[in-house]
């Protein structure tokens, strides 16, 4: 039996043919375009539908538009950036843009490469979450089409920014914990290795707010960091670490879910409970945390909301390149569970306030 011949595309010129109309109707159609009557929409639509036509991408391009967004996700294991994803495509739902992935691999180069890729490839705006990328890159890219960086602090004139406030969410985490009466709580944060970029990003935005809060709670002896990923490896270690301390503390602050997932871990590796020996706090909110067995005290940064300002800002500024830049932050809150409880031994905690040396 033969091979059957591959199946010729439908073309406009198939679609004008079977709607009885000219190409120039079906190119207003398909373009929104003023001129085209209600029943000449319908006659070209169902053609549509009935042939099976599908628009040629790179035709588009030729004429202004590929009606693709690309969105760069530093790490697809963080179960945090699905949430940015949903807001990203439930609000590009009724519109005519698809999205489409890269892996930015949290690192410069592969970042440079799917950056470069997509706009090769004539995506019409990006959407960037979290990139390492130096600000000068960023702009560059913003530069040759419109782009919103999520996740970091600062402002440039060509692009927007869409940010969770990492201070307050760092604040409400700390004053959570010494509310119920914990001293020592530490912080494992994610290690900057790249001084330029340190203000902008939301890593050192929470270990910053964790010093400061610690020091407005008269906590600041017991400033406790243990610098190692935004990982769950690199919250094991982390962990481990901190527990490791001649007085190992009795909270701590993991600077994302998937961070305080290995903290729970180690904890229990160490033949220790959460929370009765340590309570333990994530940020991001995730379905992990709100998952029953997991429960995990959390703040939630709205990521779905993120992304839904992401997406939203991406098609203003396709519209209108030069509209004065954007910069939105949205407030956190936090979601007690049931990994957080009472400081354990608080008598303890006092007697050693005078001999803790703050590790900042």
């Amino acid at each position: 039996m033969e091979p059957q011949a591959p199946r010729r595309r439908v073309t406009i010129i198939d679609v004008a043919r079977h709607a009885q109309v000219s190409t120039t109707a079906v190119s207003k159609v398909l373009r929104n375009a003023y001129g085209a009557s209600p029943e000449m929409r319908a006659k070209v639509r169902r053609a549509i539908d009935e042939l099976g036509y599908r628009p040629h991408a790179g035709a588009r391009a030729l004429r202004g538009q590929t009606y693709t967004i690309g969105v760069m996700l530093p790490d697809i294991r963080n179960p945090f950036f699905p949430d940015i994803l949903d807001g990203i495509t439930q609000t590009l739902e009724n519109t005519e843009y698809q999205v489409l992935l890269g892996p930015g691999c949290n690192g410069e180069e592969a970042e440079a490469r799917v950056t470069e890729a997509m706009i090769d490839r004539g995506m019409d705006g990006l959407i960037l979450v979290a990139p390492v990328s130096s600000r000068i890159h960023l702009e560059r890219l913003a530069s040759a089409v419109p782009t919103v960086v999520v996740g970091r602090h600062g402002s440039s004139s060509l692009y927007d920014t869409v940010v969770n406030d990492d201070v307050e969410g760092a604040t409400l985490v700390v004053g959570h914990l010494a509310g119920l009466g914990h001293q020592r709580i530490a912080h494992i944060e994610h290690h900057e290795t790249d001084p330029t970029r340190l203000a902008e990003m939301p890593n050192a935005r929470r270990a910053d707010g964790y010093r400061q809060a610690m020091r407005a709670h008269g906590l600041a002896e017991f400033i406790d960091v243990a610098s190692t990923s935004y990982t769950q490896e690199g919250g094991r270690l982390g962990a481990k670490e901190l527990l490791d301390r001649p007085r190992r503390p009795t909270a701590v602050f993991a600077g994302a879910d998937v961070v305080a997932m290995g903290v729970l871990e180690a904890v229990a590796e160490a033949g220790l409970s959460v929370p009765e020996d340590i309570s333990v706090v994530g940020y991001d909110n995730t379905t992990i945390a709100a998952f029953g067995p997991v429960s995990l005290t959390s703040v939630d940064q709205a990521g779905h909301a993120i992304g839904g300002n992401a997406a939203r800002l991406v098609q203003e500024r396709i519209t209108d390149r030069h509209k004065t830049s954007a910069q939105v932050s949205l407030a956190p809150t936090l979601v007690p569970r049931r990994t957080t409880s009472h400081a354990p031994d608080q008598a303890a905690d006092t007697e050693s306030r005078q001999g803790v040396q703050p590790i900042d």
